[in-house]
């Protein structure tokens, strides 16, 4: 195998940019937009100096917001670090759009770009599909919308209760639901629902407001809704809503089957005649939950011994994430849910947020967003911006193949072999509960903006019609019924990213298929993966999963074929 291991990080050279030009003031920025906009472009070599020089201010902007984000996320109690990424979404992103549109026209009125590579292909299509959509009345909109969204993760963030006299973030908090004792599971259990359930009006009511925005902003554009403006906006070419619809079909026929029998061998070998939602993280023969690491510094150690050991590069990227302090994993009190890798695209390394408290799921987690922190150190060489803005069928496909492709070496988190049976038992059973839970709340966002006027009841009744079609017939809600109502307020993609979820569904699929790959030829399948994450996108999805060597297809036929390996490996187990 061709090594390649990452060199010492450094950031792009700026040649268009003062490297002391303050970024809080929009009168600082300005004048590098207008020189984009007024420039001549006479020839190939000055629209590619133009492209260049558009990547380098693009790049900064960029980093300089996603740096705002961080440091908010990381502490949601400090209002100066909300107001400071507030004031960007506010006051400089809505000068920022209409120069954005103006810029995309520019490119597409230049005569010499049909003399650029095929690379840019995607990119002219990405460009019709921006000033398709959009309109300066939507400027003011979207910095309404973005501030509401960031009030979801404060109110999440902010959820705690209290067990055995401690106070913990409800995802601290969800490992007791690992606990043998039935009767803390229980407790615990519903300490979490009861503490949900005093935001869930707050919740509904916000939900509400960004429902009411998101189909204004729509209809302004002169879509008929909400979901078919955002697959324009989110450029998928690839497939449309109707395959989506089919994709959900498929999971739920090809699936949920399985999932019903999974439950009900949990069920026997609990030796319940009730299956409970406090039941179903339990390790099934009474053992105490596993701790493969007890803080963010431990579990970054064992990922740079498991990455090392898949391929030397993937240790060189977290050895250097951890060098330059570009990580916050353990989970606190005031920290924004959730996790992430944050491209930063000036300093050519990416920032890994999480929350973790010393579970497998952490576990998980880490080698998933190491996943995208190698896409990204992979990527940051290409030499115009939009190659490596990633589409999430892409982009999630390098995590949910990581996630997979590590468990091959996850004695380096479960030294005992028994723990790591059962942690890639565990796996494979969240591989196969994952793609009914993605079809679930895919569809119901398809039923959220096809009913845009919709009341909180209705859509209560309809988030219950859905996920009961999707979910397991063995478990019983007929006393936690309002759990079940207020479930769907725990996916932070329906406020923050509203219809990028599926897109985990269609790159599980292929992760399942790279992981397939690895078992039968490991040399071979990491050459052929990281070929694919190379790539960016400056080629199609389709192409992108055929250099993985595997098929970006989401039919019933091709899903059984997927779940039926993972039954087998699962038995394996």
């Amino acid at each position: 195998m061709t090594s390649n291991i990452l060199n010492a990080p450094e950031k792009i050279r700026r040649n268009f940019l003062p490297a002391n030009l303050d970024l809080l003031k929009w009168e600082s920025i300005e004048p590098f937009y207008l020189d984009l906009q007024n420039r001549e472009l006479n020839s190939i070599a000055d629209l590619k100096k133009w492209l260049s020089d558009s990547t380098e201010l693009e790049s900064i902007i960029q980093e300089h917001v996603g740096w705002l984000y961080i440091r908010m996320t990381c502490d949601t109690t400090d209002k100066k670090l909300t107001d400071a990424y507030t004031h960007f979404v506010e006051n400089i992103n809505p000068k920022i759009e209409p120069f954005s549109d103006r810029l995309n026209k520019k490119f597409l009125d230049c005569t010499f770009r049909t003399e650029l590579d095929k690379r840019y292909a995607l990119y002219v299509k990405q460009v019709e599909n921006s000033i398709r959509i959009f309109r300066e009345e939507n400027i003011a909109l979207q910095a309404e919308m973005t501030v509401k969204e960031q009030k979801y993760g404060e109110t999440a963030g902010a959820m705690t209760v209290e067990v055995n006299g401690k106070e913990l973030t409800l995802q601290q908090a969800s490992n007791f639901l690992k606990n043998p004792d039935r009767k803390v599971r229980d407790e615990v259990y519903h300490k979490i629902v009861a503490r949900r359930q005093q935001d869930r009006d707050k919740l509904d009511a916000l939900f509400l407001e960004l429902i009411a925005l998101r189909h204004r902003m729509a209809r302004q554009a002169g879509f008929a809704n909400f979901r078919d403006y955002k697959f324009v906006e989110l450029d998928r070419f690839d497939y449309t809503p109707e395959d989506c619809l089919r994709f959900h079909e498929s999971v739920r026929t090809a699936v949920v089957p399985v999932l019903d029998t999974l439950q009900e061998e949990r069920k026997a070998q609990l030796n319940l005649d009730v299956l409970k939602p406090w039941d179903l993280s339990v390790d099934t023969q009474g053992r105490e939950d596993m701790k493969p690491f007890t803080k963010g510094e431990e579990l970054m150690g064992q990922t740079i011994r498991c990455f090392s050991a898949i391929h030397p590069y993937f240790g060189e990227v977290t050895q250097t994430l951890q060098r330059l302090n570009y990580v916050d994993l353990d989970s606190r009190i005031g920290k924004a849910p959730g996790g992430y890798n944050y491209p930063l695209y000036e300093s050519g390394v990416p920032f890994i947020f999480m929350n973790a408290s010393g579970s497998l799921r952490d576990v998980v987690t880490m080698v998933h967003e190491g996943g995208h922190a190698i896409h990204s150190m992979l990527t940051r060489d290409l030499d115009f911006i939009g190659f490596k803005e990633l589409p999430s069928e892409v982009a999630e496909l390098a995590s949910m193949s990581m996630e997979l492709i590590s468990m091959e070496h996850w004695h380096h988190f479960f030294p005992n072999p028994d723990d790591l049976r059962r942690a890639r038992r565990e796996q494979l059973e969240n591989v196969l509960e994952t793609l009914p839970w993605i079809a679930c709340v895919d569809h119901f966002q398809h039923w959220l903006y096809m009913n845009p006027d919709h009341t909180v009841t209705e859509r209560t009744e309809a988030w219950k019609r859905i996920y009961l079609q999707f979910s397991s017939k063995i478990v019983d809600w007929s006393t936690d019924q309002s759990a079940l109502e207020a479930m769907w307020q725990k996916q932070l993609h329906l406020f923050e990213v509203p219809f990028y979820y599926i897109e985990y569904g269609m790159a599980q699929l292929g992760a399942i298929a790279v992981w397939r790959n690895y078992k039968q030829n490991p040399e071979k399948a990491i050459e052929q993966y990281m070929n694919a994450l190379r790539l960016g996108y400056s080629c199609s999805i389709p192409e992108v999963y055929s250099a993985a060597g595997i098929r970006f297809d989401f039919s019933e036929k091709y899903i059984h074929e997927l779940v039926d390996f993972v039954k087998v490996e699962l038995a394996k187990v």
